[in-house]
């Protein structure tokens, strides 16, 4: 240690100053004495202390902790399709003449049977009427012919005829009754075309507007020249068709071969925030595209007041199999680490390790845990900059509480396998 400082007082010549006056001089000169020896033992044990300074501990970071959120789950997979009909119909006629009258408005909702169309039945009435009367003709000539075989089929002995003879009647007679048969059937077809003149609703749906007007010659041929009149689409129930993975294939068949319901699906049009729609998967396509590896799938959906429309797109999502229980923990919990995602837990000593850990889809605002936690686990949710694994800590309770307010993010490379996921009810 350095020696304590000398200090030299001024010398004063003492015949030239009063003895009052050189006793309060040794009174300052001995405070100021004090005062330096006090700053300079101060120095010496800073410059100590601070050669120590290193040695001190630091406190611990502290963190926040909790339990896993153990919640029934249902986790949905996402896919993008169009509604399309559960029946359409081009509406052809199918005798050719005149439209007369159009009994429909663009657009209206139709029922089965309902009047569409007329055709100029006037020709058809004609024709009717012709066919009915070679059938009162054919009628007339089989009751002759009858009458005429019953006449000589009774009579025996001398009254008896010629059996040639009576061939000949009973030739005649079957004769009479096949023209008969062939006027009726004649009868028929011509009632048919009558019938058909009218123009009728073959299925119930939306009809599209009229592509003839009143006034205009429509071809009733039996094939596909016939006038295209207008379109049907049945829209209750409506169908829901998207492109699937093979693993949703092998999931339904499996589920067909043990006699399992149809999974249920949801969906939520463009701008719509939640899935209101809700329906049954009922199709699934007899072959996979060998160039994409997917599969035609189709949903049935109930559309009562026919909102939904054919070729409108949505967002479908459908259970993976049911409620699960599930771990979740918040999603800001989730850390990488290289590849692979870890979550920070602290054990029984107070130290923080890296759990490695399978991701599921996003629920409220937490991430689904599929393996890689515990129910026990003390996850770290908050302060995670401070908590490094294999660091001690101090901890601190925290509660771990979905938010059914925060907005999903889109799916990512966390859930492959999963888009979303609800909490059971």
């Amino acid at each position: 240690m350095n020696s304590p400082a000398t200090i030299e007082l001024p010398a004063y010549d003492a015949p030239e100053i009063p003895e009052a006056r050189r006793r309060s001089l040794r009174r300052r000169n001995a405070v100021i004495a004090v005062i330096a020896i006090v700053v300079v033992a101060g120095l010496g044990w800073n410059l100590f202390h601070d050669a120590d300074a290193d040695a001190v501990p630091m406190p611990l970071p502290s963190v926040q902790t909790a339990r896993p959120l153990t919640r029934e789950v249902t986790e949905w997979d996402d896919y993008v399709g169009r509604f399309a009909p559960s029946k359409t119909v081009e509406v052809r006629p199918r005798v050719s003449g005149a439209v007369t009258r159009i009994f429909f408005r663009d657009g209206d909702y139709v029922r089965q049977g309902q009047p569409l169309f007329t055709v100029d039945p006037r020709p058809y009435r004609a024709a009717l009427a012709e066919a009915q009367a070679d059938v009162a003709s054919a009628r007339s000539a089989l009751a002759l012919a009858r009458s005429d075989y019953d006449r000589v089929a009774g009579l025996t002995g001398d009254e008896a005829m010629a059996a040639s003879e009576v061939d000949q009647l009973r030739a005649k007679l079957r004769a009479a009754t096949a023209a008969l048969a062939g006027a009726q059937a004649r009868e028929r077809q011509r009632a048919l075309e009558v019938e058909f003149a009218t123009v009728r609703a073959p299925i119930s749906g939306r009809i599209s507007d009229r592509r003839v007007d009143v006034g205009n010659l429509v071809s009733g041929d039996n094939n596909a020249n016939a006038t295209l009149l207008t379109t049907i689409n049945a829209l209750d129930p409506i169908y829901f068709t998207f492109d699937a993975s093979e693993a949703l294939f092998l999931k339904t068949q499996r589920a067909r071969a043990e006699r399992k319901a149809a999974a249920d699906v949801q969906v939520r049009l463009q701008d719509e925030a939640d899935y209101r729609w809700n329906g049954k998967l009922d199709f699934t396509d007899n072959g996979l595209d060998p160039r994409s590896g997917t599969i035609r799938v189709r949903a049935v959906l109930d559309n009562p007041d026919g909102f939904l429309t054919p070729g409108m797109f949505g967002n479908m999502r459908m259970a993976e199999g049911g409620t699960v229980k599930a771990l979740l923990v918040p999603d800001d919990a989730i850390q990488s680490d290289q590849a692979r995602k870890v979550v920070l837990v602290v054990g029984k000593d107070s130290t923080v390790a890296a759990r490695p850990v399978e991701l599921g889809p996003l629920v409220d605002g937490l991430r689904v845990i599929r393996s890689g936690l515990s129910a026990h686990d003390r996850v770290v949710i908050s302060n995670y900059q401070a908590a490094v694994a294999g660091a001690k800590v101090v901890t601190r309770r925290g509660v771990i509480a979905a938010d059914p307010h925060t907005v999903a993010a889109p799916p990512g490379a966390a859930a492959p396998m999963a888009a979303q996921a609800t909490l059971a009810d």
